[in-house]
């Protein structure tokens, strides 16, 4: 049924859009023909959001893949650097949500590690909702930032690195195999916001899968119980995704997790001074309104990385932004 959902949603629109066409066509025509110049004006502004409405199906078509239509999983870990990169995970963090709730998808906060000092040290959602995997797939792996540190008296340039990791939901039809032998439980007092009973029990839980070394952590619920349900879930869905990625013959996604996160890794680079530029390094799009993206306007930079990925071209490489000085100053 969902399927059926599915193809009658994609249907429904390009048929929409189709007469929107035709009749816009017709209507500009007639316009022209009488030389009326505001129904013609009308007809052209009109045409132009057909325009921008079959671009965006015409992204929409290259999520295809198995697991694309899903809910999904996003992981954001701060790399080395304590506040700095800290504070950088938790911009990350607020980014993705603002652009779920913008799409109109619902964010379910799974796990929050709060850092030291502000920021946060780790934090995992769930975003639910049509093709939620499909546009959000592209998203894993470093990401650099640039900027004055508010952390830092001297105010001098900082690099803070930022993982993210995005794996599907997958539901009760797809069947992976855990064995209890290959699974380490570990329970503890959960951090943060939650009230007396939370902060109080080890309710919060550990995964970790020992052949693959992937590990998931939950602590949103008072039961330990439901809390491992949860948690099991997550790691069938890290399990399926590592999967897809073999199938689909790109491994390097599969250890992004696993990768180092800092220099050469990295997949976006986020520069607030001395000048304002986002830049993903993998397919060249770039912008310089670095408060809408981190705002959530990350259409363009999934868009581009979609149709790199399906076109198969290889991983970009890093311009000068990703080779500067910035590193001594960090250091």
């Amino acid at each position: 049924m969902r399927e059926r959902t599915r193809l009658e949603s994609q249907l429904g629109a390009f048929s929409d859009l189709e007469n929107e066409f035709n009749d816009n066509l017709e209507l500009l025509e007639l316009a022209e023909a009488e030389g009326d110049a505001a129904i013609s004006k009308e007809a052209e502004a009109a045409l132009e959001t057909v325009r921008k409405r079959a671009a965006k199906l015409e992204i929409e078509s290259l999520l295809s893949g198995e697991a694309d239509a899903n809910d999904c999983f996003l992981e954001v870990h701060a790399g080395a650097g304590g506040t700095e990169s800290q504070d950088w995970a938790e911009m990350l963090a607020r980014m993705y949500v603002r652009w779920a709730e913008a799409h109109g998808y619902k964010v379910q906060w799974i796990e929050e590690s709060p850092g030291e000092e502000a920021g946060l040290k780790s934090a995992t959602m769930r975003i639910s909702g049509l093709n939620a995997y499909g546009w959000l797939k592209t998203e894993s792996g470093v990401h650099r930032l640039v900027r004055i540190s508010p952390y830092d008296s001297a105010s001098r340039r900082h690099t803070s690195f930022a993982s993210v990791g995005v794996y599907p939901v997958i539901d009760d039809t797809i069947e992976v195999e855990i064995l209890d032998k290959d699974l380490r439980v570990d329970t503890y007092r959960a951090s943060g916001a939650g009230g007396q009973h939370v902060n109080k029990t080890d309710s919060a839980v550990r995964l970790t899968h020992l052949p693959t070394g992937i590990v998931v952590q939950c602590q949103n619920d008072r039961s330990q119980h439901r809390n491992r349900a949860a948690a099991m879930n997550m790691l069938r869905a890290r399990l399926y995704e590592l999967e897809l990625q073999k199938r689909e013959d790109e491994a390097q996604s599969a250890h992004d997790a696993k990768s180092e996160i800092g220099w050469g890794h990295q997949i976006r680079s986020y520069v607030l001074h001395p000048y304002q530029m986002v830049k993903d390094l993998r397919t060249g799009v770039e912008t310089g309104n670095t408060q809408g993206v981190l705002d959530g306007d990350l259409d363009d930079f999934m868009a581009g990385a979609l149709a790199h990925r399906i076109g198969g071209g290889g991983p970009g490489e890093p311009g000068e932004d990703a080779a500067d000085a910035d590193g001594a100053e960090n250091a």
